[in-house]
């Protein structure tokens, strides 16, 4: 009669579901971290410690959290947690941008739908609006963000818009003003004629672009040498709307210009037979195909010898001129020109471009106003007045309607010699995405030079590290060569400029008292005290108000932004904080944004940069690399992926990839993660059974346990050891992937699976048993951990069901102490050799197993052929039939028989299959002669002796 030993065999216990359900199960445990204040014990717990700041780079706070936003919050989350377990004292606040164009946009967008200008509404309600939008959008942001398991300050977060925020961000700027490096000038910046502001290089982006180009002549009226008498200069652009402003020309002196004449013209040529045409050498055989036309060529010149040479404006002679092109244009030597495309002669508008407005100053040409700041031209500008130089059309593409004007007026002239169009990379704002104009006006300038901000900076960038380091390059380079730092914008939400000018001498009232007395208006009522409070509440008794302009510009966001160390790190606000901050993390766009603001502002006020390092990641592409956008519909939003999978599998996506370069996703490489969160939820679920009632009395010295558990702990060493230059080098992806092939592999695979037999089988007293339940309670303990910081959520509920209790969390320890005395390098070494062993007989069997001469691999007893007297030395004393997981095996000294089982990989092994004798024990399923001999019927001698364990 046969027995059922079912109920005897120990069968791992664990109310741990094998379906995460993590949709349901996150909300639950945030909410319990809210009860038990979570990141107030996290504080509490790290008091004393080393500190490690991690400033938060604010978004902005107009809209829902895109993937990128959760990439970079996670990320920051993952190195929060990864610090506070290496046992730091880690103080995360989070923070937002609240002031500009954006925001403001938003509501000048609600006025325009209800037919309303905004310009009417007073400035302070006006603010007031944007204020209420950016508090809406900020908790809207803020549950998201909680939602992606991102512990931090969430109650006590930072915006540049309080009292407090925009006192410290005028002080600021206080401190460049009484140093002498902020001043008023007039440069050329990017300017967006559709939201009316000048735009830093950070809010700039570069797209393709559809230009009117034209080649036009001007007639030389003083030749600088006698080839270029009665001839014409001609020049090259892609901006026919900036031939208005036009004051002078620019050649290469080094290079070779030809003179020709144009001796045959094609049907539409504008070009005419008789014509004499100055242009660089290199390109006149493209530029008569242009034309449509043959040159011939009458001398060449190099471009030293147009020195002197004078032209006049192609419009000077215009029937609606009426002397409003009347005045010379000289021919300039410039180091911009180039050969490549052209003509080799640059048109030179002061107002319009940078090289253009150097070459003139240099040269004492005054900068004339054409373009007004909605980007029409000025009533003075001659033919031209009021028309547009910017416009939307129709498809939505932006074009310049004053290109055909310009045309048809050059062509009136006789002075355009073809027209045509180019597509090439242009400035866009990255708001409106309308392309941008340069356009010379008076703002408020930080100088790189006369401080040695620029120096100061460079410095600065080489005392910081950069990951990757390639980022030290990029910023480096932007640095090196960029424009005095342009803070005023034209605009009504944002903290205004703290500036009076003397009307006499147009300079700005530097006096420490009078900026004072601003920043303890704006402590108190925040800075719309600027636009409500008269202006002698500021200047004092020591001052005429009606001897002062007051300032109504309001300050680059970049410089609200850049301010965010003083107000966040130094103010006291918060309690233990640090400055400079130990790290800066965003994405790799910021060096010419936050990291570039900051160091600016940092630098020219304390000399340093606010950072100690910084760790720039890539953006998110979707699964074949190309640019997320709704028209593709390749979006993929993070509510819908925490919605449906989990914010722990969008967490594993960040961790697991490459965040130095671009990073994808999409459905198929969410599944993978899936995939990856499966086998890691299994290993832990099966970790939690196998120690159900595990005592402190079961567990076993390390000393006592087998090679199997001691390599088990070696292996634990070395993942904890590639943990710690992970968190070092802020670069986990390589880690993780060791991480889960350890779980998939050297665990669920190898030792588990091995292990089985004595766990489920064992008397409870076995020391294999016992050695397997220690290791897997220290297994257990290290991989809730080490996981901690990446899946928070499903390391918290393995950690509370192995420790139940009201107010523990994993998140509340630190990584596990790894005693160096479990690394051992020869057993490895050993058990690598044991291991390659078992990958042959498994392979022999799983051909038997294909064929059906077996159906699990305790119906094998294989002999084992085995050349090397190293590896059966390795070999040597080891139960090999329980590491193949047969019920016998013979290991034979010598080469193999033909016909044996091999793997090329494997040299000097070979497997003959053979099928076990004997009864199948009906309790662990092994094949053995024994079976039924022993004191209980149907088992081997191990599980009748394990049976009447009580």
């Amino acid at each position: 009669m046969s027995v059922d030993y079912k109920s005897t065999v120990f069968l791992p216990k664990t109310d741990f579901p094998m379906k995460a359900g993590l949709p349901e199960l996150e909300p639950k445990l945030l909410a319990r971290w809210a009860s038990i204040g979570l990141f107030g014990r996290m504080r509490d717990v790290a008091k004393g410690r080393e500190k490690f700041m991690l400033h938060d780079g604010p978004p902005y706070a107009n809209g829902h959290l895109h993937i990128g936003h959760a990439l970079n919050k996670i990320l920051k989350d993952v190195i929060n947690r990864t610090q506070f377990m290496l046992g730091r004292d880690v103080h995360y606040i989070p923070g937002w941008d609240c002031h500009g164009l954006p925001i403001e946009w938003k509501i000048e967008e609600k006025y325009r739908a209800a037919g309303l200008d905004k310009d009417q509404v007073p400035v302070v309600q006006f603010r007031e609006e944007c204020r209420e939008f950016a508090r809406g959008w900020i908790d809207i942001q803020r549950e998201e963000f909680k939602r992606l398991g991102v512990e931090g300050d969430w109650d006590h977060p930072y915006t540049t818009m309080t009292n407090a925020a925009e006192a410290t961000i005028a002080r600021e700027l206080g401190k460049f003003l009484l140093d002498g490096s902020l001043y008023k000038g007039v440069k050329p910046v990017m300017w967006s004629v559709v939201e009316k502001t000048a735009l830093a290089e950070a809010e700039v982006e570069y797209h393709d672009h559809t230009s009117v180009t034209i080649w036009v002549k001007f007639p030389v009226v003083t030749a600088g040498c006698a080839e270029v008498e009665g001839a014409s200069v001609v020049i090259w652009t892609t901006t026919p709307w900036t031939m208005p402003g036009n004051r002078a020309v620019a050649y290469g002196p080094e290079f070779d210009y030809v003179v020709v004449e144009v001796t045959e013209v094609a049907e539409g040529s504008l070009a005419r037979v008789g014509d004499k045409l100055v242009l660089i050498k290199d390109q006149a055989e493209q530029v008569a195909k242009d034309a449509k036309a043959t040159f011939k060529v009458l001398s060449t010149i190099k471009g030293e010898a147009l020195a002197g040479t004078v032209c006049h404006h192609p419009l000077k002679f215009h029937p609606e001129a009426k002397g409003g092109y009347d005045f010379p244009v000289p021919a300039l030597p410039g180091d911009f020109v180039t050969t490549d495309t052209g003509t080799g002669f640059v048109h030179i508008a002061p107002g319009h471009g940078e090289d253009d407005f150097l070459l003139g100053k240099e040269h004492g040409i005054a900068v004339p106003d054409t373009v007004q700041p909605d980007g029409t031209y000025y009533p003075s500008v001659a033919v031209f007045a009021g028309q547009s130089v910017l416009a939307q059309g129709k498809n939505g593409k932006y074009y310049s309607p004053v290109a055909k004007p310009v045309i048809e007026a050059m062509t009136v002239c006789g002075n355009l010699l073809a027209h045509g169009k180019v597509e090439h990379s242009y400035p866009h704002s990255w708001r409106s995405k309308a392309p941008l104009i340069f356009r010379t006006t008076p703002q408020w300038f930080v100088s790189m030079e006369s401080h040695g901000l620029r120096e100061k900076a460079l410095k600065a960038i080489d005392e910081t590290r950069f990951v990757p380091d390639q980022g030290r390059n990029r910023i480096g380079a932007m640095i090196a060569t960029r424009p005095d730092w342009c803070l005023s914008r034209q605009r009504a939400w944002g903290v205004p400029l703290p500036l009076f000018i003397d009307k006499m001498t147009g300079q700005p009232l530097r006096d420490a008292e009078v900026m004072d007395r601003i920043v303890a208006a704006f402590e108190q009522e925040g800075s719309d005290a600027w636009y409500t409070s008269p202006a002698s509440r500021f200047l004092g008794n020591s001052y005429d108000p009606d001897q002062f302009e007051q300032v109504f510009d309001v300050l680059d966001v970049w410089f609200d932004s850049g301010c965010t160390h003083a107000f966040v790190l130094e103010s006291g606000e918060w309690d233990d904080t640090q400055w400079p901050a130990s790290l800066y993390l965003e994405g790799s766009d910021q060096h010419r944004g936050w990291f570039h603001s900051s160091l600016l502002e940092s630098c020219g006020t304390r000399g340093r940069a606010p950072y100690e390092a910084v760790l720039t990641h890539g953006f998110v592409l979707d699964e074949q690399g190309r640019k997320m956008s709704k028209s593709l519909g390749n979006v993929v939003s993070p509510q819908d992926v925490v919605g449906v999978q989990g914010a722990d599998i969008l967490r594993l996506w960040v961790v697991g990839s490459d965040y130095s370069d671009d990073l994808r996703i999409g459905p198929e490489i969410l599944k993978t993660q899936v995939d990856i969160y499966r086998r890691l939820r299994n290993t832990l679920r099966y970790l939690l059974g196998a120690v159900d009632g595990l005592a402190e009395a079961e567990k076993l010295p390390v000393a006592e346990m087998p090679e199997l558990e001691r390599w088990v702990l070696h292996r634990l060493t070395e993942i904890d050891a590639g943990l710690k230059q992970a968190c070092h080098d802020f670069e986990f992806h390589g880690w993780f992937n060791e991480l889960h092939n350890f779980c998939a592999v050297d665990l669920s695979a190898f030792y588990f699976d091995i292990r089985k037999d004595a766990l489920y089988c064992d008397a409870p007293d076995s020391i294999r048993r016992r050695a397997a339940r220690t290791v897997m309670d220290l297994l257990l303990d290290a991989l809730c951990k080490w996981l901690a910081p990446f899946t928070c959520f499903t390391a918290e509920e393995a950690w509370l069901a192995r420790h139940p209790s009201e107010d523990g969390s994993v998140h509340l320890e630190t990584f596990p102490v790894i005693p160096a005395e479990w690394r051992d390098a020869a057993l490895a070494a050993k058990w690598e050799t044991v291991r390659a062993v078992r990958r042959v007989v498994t392979g022999a069997l799983e051909i038997e197993r294909v064929a059906k001469r077996i159906g699990s691999s305790l119906q094998a007893s294989p002999a084992l052929y085995v050349e090397d007297t190293a590896v059966t030395a390795a070999l040597d004393g080891l139960d090999l039939a329980e590491i193949c997981i047969t019920s016998g095996l013979m290991l034979v000294k010598g080469a193999a028989p033909e016909g044996a089982f091999t793997l090329s990989d494997v040299p000097g092994i070979g497997v003959l299959p053979k099928a076990a004798e004997g009864e199948k024990c009906q309790r662990c399923w092994k094949v053995l002669n024994e079976v039924g001999k022993h004191k209980h019927d149907s088992v081997c001698g191990r599980c009748s002796d394990a049976v009447d364990v009580p």
